[in-house]
């Protein structure tokens, strides 16, 4: 029978029992000691919907969870979503272990504008196993979390790297059957690899097939589809994400300022609407005329050229000028 916090003999591997303060920001290590808590309240009669609340309380929407370990036939590396990482802890208990909590030894927080990192390379995960002998087994590695920071302080992503672990067989056992060769050898055995039992090294392989199917998955769940047509749909539209031409970045739309008016032609029209009297006037009003069209092209003599045939044949080209009236008059 696993201890727990109310045992007098109970030792907690975070020192003192600890009460959780309200509504101010607790200690990344505290969740973790949380976590332990949650683990040693688990029953047998724990199903799936007490795995998804437990995954919920302490873990984002969108986590990860990693293991890094190496076997005997060369490192392996596994990363699961969060829709798979309820049922990794699950099979953790699955596989005979009846007791998990982690130890975080002299681990160092920094802290982002969004998120506390917590890098912990004394980190230790405990299994106690009932069968297939009573068994204790130390994982020991370096822990990476990333939690959120704010009130819910869930975890991000979670990477343990294992190093190395050790299997311990209280010594009572040992006596208990020095006299039988076949126990005796039998005990000797390990019952894990790199710390994690047989359950849980086939789940992790399995979820390499599983995690990218998470999409069908979800896709049959909320439009209720035969997995033949999920396939469709999802192959479809990774097709159209193929095909389609990559999204031009928008432009922001330029402002058109509104050019000022040029002084030399206002006072071009000034000068010819007081001078219209006199006849020195209008030869200087024809001048100051001709300097506007030179200046600004449009205003000046605009040519027409019509395709309609003249009196000797051909083509008709007139131009239409500006008087210093400001009216248009036609030059054939």
């Amino acid at each position: 029978m696993s201890s727990t916090p109310h045992d007098p003999f109970y030792s907690s591997p975070f020192g003192p029992f600890y009460r959780r303060h309200t509504p101010y920001m607790v200690q990344p290590e505290y969740r973790i000691y949380e976590m332990n808590k949650r683990l040693q309240s688990r029953t047998e009669d724990s199903d799936n919907l007490w795995w998804d609340a437990f995954a919920t309380e302490f873990f984002e929407d969108d986590a990860t969870l990693t293991l890094s370990f190496c076997l005997e036939d060369g490192p392996k590396r596994y990363t699961i979503g969060r829709t798979l990482i309820p049922r990794y802890f699950s099979t953790v208990f699955e596989g005979g272990v009846t007791d998990l909590y982690y130890i975080l030894k002299h681990s160092k927080e920094s802290y982002h504008n969004s998120s506390i990192t917590v890098d912990c390379d004394q980190c230790a995960m405990v299994t106690q196993h009932g069968k297939p002998m009573f068994t204790k087994v130390c994982t020991e590695g370096r822990l990476i979390l990333e939690f959120t920071f704010d009130d819910l302080m869930r975890i991000k992503t979670w990477h343990f790297t294992i190093r190395q672990y050790r299997e311990l067989v209280p010594r009572s056992i040992l006596a208990m059957h020095a006299q039988d060769p076949q126990v005796l050898d039998q005990l000797s055995k390990n019952i894990t690899r790199m710390g994690l039992t047989n359950f849980t090294l086939n789940y992790l392989r399995l979820c390499v097939i599983l995690e990218p199917m998470q999409e069908l998955m979800s896709r049959h769940k909320t439009y209720n589809l035969s997995p033949r047509d999920c396939l469709k749909t999802c192959l479809f539209q990774k097709w159209q994400r193929m095909v389609a031409p990559p999204a031009e970045p928008t432009r922001q739309p330029t402002t058109k300022r509104r050019k000022r008016k040029n002084s030399t032609s206002s006072t071009s029209n000034s000068s010819a609407g007081n001078t219209t009297n006199s006849a020195g006037s209008k030869k200087k009003s024809a001048a100051t005329n001709l300097s506007l069209s030179s200046q600004v092209p449009g205003l000046g003599a605009i040519p027409n050229c019509s395709l309609n045939p003249g009196r000797d044949g051909g083509d008709l080209c007139h131009s239409t000028a500006v008087t210093p009236a400001g009216q248009f008059k036609e030059k054939h």
